[in-house]
């Protein structure tokens, strides 16, 4: 039997994650939106119930729930699918907060149910071989990293959706929003982070949060990074993560790897750029593959019992890596003379 999926949020995302769970051989269920007529348009156009009410969508019957709904609700709804027994799969990230957020591990590990964050680069076939690439020490010890994640999001992109760009349901903007998939891909690849410098700042868009990030991260290896996160470059570029050690170089664009410099002269593991990443506020239907391998990975954790690629305790790593950058912008800069 497939498993019922129950979609939450009903916005731009839940597309992706709608389209991503047929892809992966779910049903969608049901959906809820605080609008209802958006829960009814979803409903028209992927099946399944649209419920007028929070109370009518756990009712059921339901396998588990995505939650794609501002990052600010994500443990209060997680947690109420959770005590329901409902395996939840949750938008990055896991919420704005860490102690919300471990609210939500707590609540899935007293259930014994499944929880896992949707940050599906760690299912991208390339950052997967460069991850086992350095956990077999191709590039020798890792001495620095660069991740650049400098992208454009016009006016539009906060007005339309007044939840972006605010500390109570963003939890920030271009570090906790944007720059987090590759905060969690740094820990991903690299370990955990044990020092932190940072500055953030809002230069172009009318919001609460940053719209400039930048840090420097000691890890507990040794090596260092830079870590740079915007939604004011204009036009936008892909994402980009350069990493050095020992045996040489990799940079990874977007989710590829597009060069290797490697004293080994090994070049498998370069694949062309496929083009460009949608920087802007996407005016095209983006690819569904990426949340449907995450989608199939967390019900195949269900299934066998098995953890799924992030699950709720790996989610709070990034998060509690942002709030550090934070912190640390928040902290006295000193004045040059």
């Amino acid at each position: 039997m497939s498993l019922r999926a129950g979609l939450v949020g009903c916005g731009n995302i839940t597309h992706t994650h709608a389209r991503a769970a047929r892809e992966a051989g779910l049903v969608p269920a049901a959906f809820f939106a605080r609008d209802p007529r958006k829960a009814e348009a979803f409903s028209a156009r992927y099946g399944g119930r649209a419920c007028a009410s929070w109370e009518a969508f756990l009712a059921g019957p339901l396998d588990l729930v995505i939650i794609g709904s501002p990052s600010g609700l994500h443990a209060e709804q997680g947690i109420a699918a959770v005590e329901r027994g409902l395996h939840v799969l949750v938008e990055k990230p896991i919420d704005v907060t860490r102690a919300r957020g471990q609210a939500l591990v707590s609540a899935a590990e007293l259930r014994g149910v499944k929880l896992g964050v949707l940050f599906q680069g760690r299912l991208e076939p390339d950052l997967v071989r460069v991850r086992d690439f350095l956990r077999e020490g191709g590039l020798g010890r890792v001495l620095l990293a660069s991740a650049r994640v400098k992208w454009h999001r016009p006016h539009e992109y906060y007005s339309s959706s007044p939840w972006r760009g605010t500390k109570a349901l963003d939890g920030g903007a271009a570090l906790v929003n944007q720059g987090i998939h590759t905060v969690d891909l740094l820990l991903w690849l690299l370990g955990p982070v044990s020092r932190v410098r940072a500055t953030t700042a809002t230069r172009l868009h009318a919001i609460e949060g940053e719209d400039v990030a930048l840090a420097l991260l000691e890890f507990a290896s040794g090596a260092v990074a830079t870590l740079e996160a915007t939604t004011a470059a204009w036009p936008g570029y892909p994402r980009q993560l350069e990493i050095s050690g020992t045996e040489g170089t990799l940079v990874i664009e977007g989710d590829r790897v597009v060069r290797a410099d490697l004293r080994s002269g090994a070049t498998d593991l370069v694949r062309p750029a496929a083009g460009m990443e949608v920087a802007a506020a996407s005016a095209v239907v983006p690819d569904a593959t990426p949340h449907r391998r995450m989608i199939e990975d967390f019900a195949r954790a269900i299934a066998t019992g098995g953890a799924p690629a992030c699950d709720g305790r790996e989610g709070l790593r990034s998060l509690a890596l942002v709030e550090a950058v934070y912190a640390a912008a928040r902290r006295e800069a000193e004045e040059v003379a």
